[in-house]
């Protein structure tokens, strides 16, 4: 199989790999680039099994990348925040319909920033790609034993934050129907019942616009930013419901520009999380 046959073939596998590991799309598509680079400068004819070869050296590859980036989040200005993916028709290119599929939600993207970069990997490789533990550390260079235990502690960590199952699109979007119609009325006991008790909203601004700079806890003051936000808007604001991520998510727009994107977390059918991404870098290619 020559290299062009090869990138097509394992491209869909090291994205799903890369962008859930670093949560960025640029990064994860220049990881996946170098990877196949590195791959011909390796001369492909002396890897005998290139699929581990390849997934390997991708998360390698990822885990150093985030060992330097997470000296630039620590200072980062406000929560840091996943960079979404907007679907706009059904015109899918290959990277899309791995987004699309592979349940790779913001909720999810953003629980990755809990664990250290190779608890990442372990949890990635093994939870949602199904990788064997022989697998797994052959690739992160870790002894079979260990990466089990890893892999352990981590799911047992993520156990009360993980979202619900995918549910069906329409019902994500009918709920967010009411959810922005509550937020337009003023409606604070539907949101409090839509909402969890113990909710938590996220706001990246990235220093590079206004957004909290902490999160938010708990429905009352969740609601009370909300609509304490929606009374400050200008009369050009607008939002419309569209595929982030593969779920149903919200665009808003001030006038011809996008304002910001927000998304939501199910846990036992009410909003458990609310994440709303306005830096301008992770909005780019909406």
């Amino acid at each position: 199989m020559d290299t062009q046959q090869l990138y097509v073939t394992y491209k869909p596998l090291l994205f799903s790999i890369a962008y859930r590991m670093l949560g960025t799309v640029a990064d994860a598509e220049d990881i996946v680039q170098d990877t196949f680079l590195s791959l011909e400068r390796f001369q492909k004819k002396n890897v005998e099994n290139i699929k581990a070869w390849l997934c390997k050296t991708l998360t390698n590859r990822c885990i150093d990348f985030l060992r330097s980036a997470r000296k630039k989040r620590e200072v980062y200005v406000g929560p840091w925040l996943p960079e979404p993916v907007v679907f706009r028709d059904e015109q899918l290119g290959p990277m899309e319909q791995v987004i699309r599929q592979d349940q790779l939600s913001i909720a999810m993207l953003a629980l990755m920033e809990s664990l250290s970069p190779v608890e990442r990997a372990i949890f990635i490789l093994r939870e949602v790609l199904d990788f064997e533990y022989d697998e797994i550390a052959e690739i992160t260079g870790k002894e079979t034993v260990n990466c089990r235990k890893i892999f352990s502690r981590v799911k047992q960590k993520l156990s009360k934050e993980l979202p619900d199952k995918r549910i069906d699109y329409e019902q994500q979007r009918m709920l967010l129907e009411s959810f922005l119609q509550a937020i337009h009325t003023e409606d604070s006991a539907t949101l409090l019942e839509l909402l969890s008790p113990d909710v938590v909203l996220y706001s990246d601004g990235g220093g590079k616009v206004k957004a909290a700079l902490r999160p938010i806890l708990s429905s009352e003051r969740v609601v009370a930013f909300l609509l304490g936000v929606t009374r400050k808007q200008s009369t050009d604001y607008r939002v419309e419901i569209a595929n982030v991520n593969g779920e149903a998510g919200i665009i808003a727009y001030e006038g011809n520009e996008v304002y910001g994107i927000n998304t939501i977390k199910l846990v036992d059918g009410k909003i458990a999380a609310v994440y709303i991404i306005r830096n301008p870098d992770k909005l780019k290619n909406v």
